[in-house]
């Protein structure tokens, strides 16, 4: 509840009880509002790049959204996907950005409903590509070729550090074990394995090829990419599915509202440059994220 408001309550009292108890509620006398129903809004990110990187751009963020609903916003960069969706499922979060393979399992066990995702400068909603790489003098040219060779994926459950690249190797024709797959924990780390020499290929998506890119840890020159995806829809920002409706409606709202400037940071790392304000987004955005898990058999154990 804010300041003026709580003002506005103890004049009314002083006047007039009855009109007192008919304009401030029992929630907002307890410190809650439509916008603030628990006094926070618990705001949790999974750790798709360094947290450490990743925790000032998001302060950034929730520091805006904040102003918007006049409500503290608490940021938890959280272990993994499926912490985030366990967090989510048992009320210990109120919003989540999750990955789109992640959000299709939060959606079927949290409940999580998509509101909002990063949009372009011309305010379209952004996409992204999976990606496999191997250095420019690597005797690998296809997917095929990989056979027998090592390959780092990113972490269990990513969409395109996990579940993209390995519906790849499927549909080139390779079973499970002609590849020597292995779990680097996370899209840097995946990276590193390349560059360091320790792996055959690595998976590196869009977003981790510009952000090493920029930063000088990775020169596209002196590798090349043998597979790239589809456009994949970005990450969402969700809602606890169980929230009250006005709380939904007011998140909605503020994070529409949001300037490019209050999300560029973020927007950075997920390649979104420049980034316009947020768009919004349904379950049905999301649809090819859903077909795929149903295609590769995936349930939220695959997180």
């Amino acid at each position: 509840m804010s300041r003026n408001r709580l003002r506005a309550c103890a004049a009314a009292l002083a006047v007039a009880m009855p009109l007192a108890l008919t304009s401030c509620s029992s929630s907002e006398a307890a410190g809650g509002s439509d916008t603030c129903p628990g006094g926070e809004v618990r705001f949790g990110v999974e750790p798709y790049e360094d947290p450490a990187k990743l925790e000032p751009a998001y302060r950034v963020l929730a520091g805006a959204l904040e102003k918007k609903l006049d409500c503290p916003v608490s940021l938890q960069i959280v272990e993994d996907y499926s912490a985030e969706v366990l967090a989510m499922r048992n009320k210990r979060l109120d919003l989540g950005q999750f990955g789109p393979l992640g959000f299709v399992f939060a959606s079927q066990r949290a409940g999580a409903e998509p509101v909002a995702s990063f949009g372009t400068a011309d305010g379209k909603p952004s996409t992204y590509t999976a990606g496999i790489w191997v250095k420019k003098d690597s005797p690998v040219r296809t997917l095929a070729d990989l056979r027998g060779r090592s390959l780092a994926l990113g972490s269990p459950g990513s969409t395109s550090g996990d579940a993209l690249p390995r519906y790849a190797l499927t549909r080139a024709g390779l079973k499970e074990g002609q590849v020597r797959t292995t779990y680097s924990g996370g899209h840097p780390e995946s990276l590193l394995a390349l560059t360091g020499g320790t792996v055959d290929a690595a998976q590196i998506n869009s977003q981790t090829l510009a952000t090493a890119t920029k930063a000088g840890t990775f020169r596209p020159a002196e590798y090349r990419r043998i597979w790239t995806s589809e456009p994949i829809p970005n990450d969402p920002i969700t809602v606890r599915g169980d929230a009250p409706p006005a709380f939904k409606k007011a998140v909605r709202e503020a994070l529409l509202q949001l300037s490019p400037k209050d999300v560029e940071k973020v927007a950075g790392f997920l390649d979104v440059t420049p980034p316009g304000p947020m768009v919004p987004v349904t379950k049905e955005s999301y649809r090819p994220m859903f077909d795929l898990a149903k295609t590769m058999k995936l349930s939220e154990e695959d997180v």
